[in-house]
């Protein structure tokens, strides 16, 4: 036996340990889900050392069925809010929730994802076996939707921009955020870094909070070969000019996007470059939404208060 192979064989047992010894809780955020949320909610079980929902103000028929899904003996539970508090803060309630069950990571998942029955062990294998440790990991994001598309992005000049595929050829590809849905976080990095910023809402909590890991030294990865599918938008179209699908959200999420968008500019949370690219962003999406989307009226009429609220710092619900 040579000494490689006597390294190697450590290494792996080093890995197999870190794993058992982690207790990975997933944080799952439904509002007015579809039925499959119960499946969903049933595979995260046979991964993870518990579950906690925190539904933000779904019909009653629905909270009753996650009620009924919710059982304390195997860690499974369910958090009702009264009124639609928002993703930031409804992941926030979950996380404080499982850190106080003792949890070593914190797994984010929205009501419309689909991870594969390992996906949880193969990103705590792939996360334990980086050095040194990152923040965050996550699959490669898949769009379910017709024309959809894969949603790992990379650093650019101007800004994130989806991953190519030869940069997806590797076993780990540094990014500079990560889609909530699937994202397991260190709680390590969470304590330092802090919880997620509830002032945004709903849009750009998962983009803002990478930026802010980053900013804290913690690198996150995407990991091509874990693949999990995800819903993101109302729908997607595509445009003969541009390669990749447009999503296309209700009026009321572009009044978010927009707001969010100027208030992080205005807070300086992006470098110049990234500022100057999201500043043409703003206006090519005001443009789509005022000029081709369905509802063009409602639409710009959120927009320009998403503008005005964003310059003069107002956040929270609209």
């Amino acid at each position: 036996m040579t000494g490689d192979t006597v390294e190697r064989g450590s290494q792996e047992r080093t890995v197999e340990a870190k794993v058992a010894e982690a207790s990975v809780y997933a944080v799952v955020v439904t509002y007015h889900p579809e039925e499959s949320i119960l499946s969903l909610l049933d595979a995260l079980s046979t991964q993870c050392a518990g579950v906690i929902v925190v539904d933000n103000a779904s019909a009653a028929s629905t909270v009753e069925a996650l009620e009924r899904w919710a059982d304390a003996e195997n860690n499974r539970e369910c958090v009702a809010l009264a009124a639609n508090e928002g993703i930031a803060c409804a992941q926030n309630i979950g996380i404080d929730r499982a850190l106080a069950r003792g949890a070593t990571h914190i797994l984010l998942s929205d009501d419309d994802s689909e991870p594969t029955e390992s996906m949880v062990d193969d990103l705590l294998t792939a996360m334990v076996s980086i050095s040194p440790p990152p923040g965050a990991v996550g699959p490669l994001v898949g769009e379910m939707k017709e024309g959809g598309d894969q949603l790992v992005y990379v650093s650019r000049r101007w800004g994130p921009r989806r991953a190519r595929p030869d940069e997806l050829a590797t076993q780990a590809l540094r990014v500079p955020f990560l889609i909530a849905s699937g994202c397991l976080i260190d709680v390590r990095c969470l304590r330092i870094v802090g919880l997620m910023n509830e002032s945004l809402f709903i849009d750009h909590v998962d983009l803002e909070w990478g930026l802010r890991a980053g900013a804290h030294g913690f690198a996150l990865y995407a990991i091509p070969g874990v693949v999990m599918e995800h819903s993101l938008g109302d729908m997607t179209t595509k445009l003969w000019w541009r390669a990749q699908p447009i999503h296309i959200h209700a009026p009321v999420r572009t009044y978010y996007l927009v707001r969010n968008t100027v208030a992080l500019i205005r807070q300086g949370t992006f470098t110049f470059p990234w500022a100057l690219g999201y500043v043409l962003w703003l206006c090519k999406y005001m443009a789509f939404n005022a000029l081709l989307a369905d509802r063009r009226g409602e639409r710009l009429r959120q927009m320009i208060r998403g503008v005005a609220d964003g310059l003069r710092g107002r956040s929270g619900p609209r």
